[in-house]
């Protein structure tokens, strides 16, 4: 395949990021858009100039892999009719808001030979991969403590433009849907995590999820971590990663390193990233890093390998939520991840 055909499915606010992506890289063609809504699927087609569609069966007919952009709450089961169809897939964080349903998915392509990947494009970061490498390779010692903080704000008029946002059967709170970008982080430079205590509560929204966050984890390595999220704080405060070694301390605050004090090293130089947090503006987006990672997924699979986030990694981030919010339903009580 000298080309990989992508098509885009669901023409909300995230869609124009991830098709202005694929334009940019080579040997991928953004070959058709689809949403339940014509008129966004028509708007959508005439802006890129490629065929729209309004159901699914006939859009698959045209690509090679699809690109979902709709509801949290649905990409599993539209990544699995894509599969079944024989498409590639590569969905928008979460990989699914149900544990169920995103398993099906992942083995399902696993079963098809098909190449899954799950957007988490902070992880394409110039500055966090130097991060991760320096924790990996032990230059921080013994790790003590990983910490991520998204202290964030939406307004009321956010979760009212549409029926999905804050449920739990569509979308999620404030730990599924902005905060899950740095617990992903969290996950991936520290290790998994071996139990976790959470608090949530709807403070400030009218809304089914949570809009405020707690969370106390414990990562199998012994390390131990907080996570505090909210979609509350006025403003709105640059997303923060902060890691605590025996020798050393960096802190992430929207992507790039703020403090390195790490024994025998000066840090990385030359960061490129640049700050666009989305702390109190959800159209605040990293599209140079959404294209970093739809290029990985072409080259994935044009080269038959796994992505760099796997389905699988994006489970494993999804398991851990799943257990933060049983721990917050039983009263913070401890909860094996």
């Amino acid at each position: 395949m000298s080309v990989l055909r992508i098509g885009v499915i669901g023409c909300g606010a995230i869609h124009a990021t991830h098709c202005d992506a694929v334009r940019k890289i080579e040997g991928a063609q953004l070959a058709a858009v689809m949403d339940t809504n014509s008129e966004r699927a028509r708007a959508a087609g005439e802006k890129y100039e490629v065929p729209w569609f309004s159901s699914l069966s006939p859009f698959l007919r045209l690509v090679d892999a699809v690109d979902v952009c709709t509801p949290s709450g649905t990409h599993a089961s539209i990544g699995l009719r894509a599969a079944r169809a024989g498409k590639h897939v590569i969905v928008e964080k979460p990989i699914d808001v149900s544990v169920r349903a995103a398993r099906k998915l992942v083995e399902t392509c696993d079963e098809l030979g098909l190449t899954l990947a799950c957007v988490s494009q902070h992880r394409f970061a110039g500055s966090v991969r130097s991060v991760r490498d320096a924790v990996q390779s032990g230059m921080l010692g013994t790790m003590l403590m990983g910490d991520a903080y998204v202290k964030w704000h939406r307004t009321q008029e956010y979760y009212d433009s549409g029926d999905w946002r804050g449920t739990r059967r569509l979308d999620g709170g404030c730990l599924m849907n902005q905060a899950i970008h740095y617990v992903d982080l969290l996950l991936w430079i520290m290790g998994p995590a071996a139990w976790v205590r959470a608090h949530t509560r709807t403070a400030c929204h009218r809304m089914e999820c949570e809009d405020v966050a707690a969370v106390l984890v414990e990562f199998d390595s012994g390390a131990t971590g907080v996570i505090q999220a909210s979609t509350c704080c006025y403003p709105g405060l640059p997303e923060r990663l902060e890691l605590h070694g025996e020798r050393g301390t960096i802190v992430i605050e929207a992507d790039r390193i703020t403090r390195w004090d790490v024994e025998g090293t000066s840090g990385p130089t030359g960061q490129t990233e640049p700050v666009r947090s989305g702390a109190g503006d959800p159209n605040s987006l990293w599209g140079e890093q959404h294209r970093a990672q739809l290029t990985d997924f072409v080259s994935a699979v044009a080269n038959r390998r796994p992505t760099e986030v796997t389905g699988r990694a994006a489970l494993q981030t999804l398991v851990f939520l799943n257990a933060v919010y049983r721990s917050a339903r039983r009263g913070g009580a401890r909860v094996a991840v």
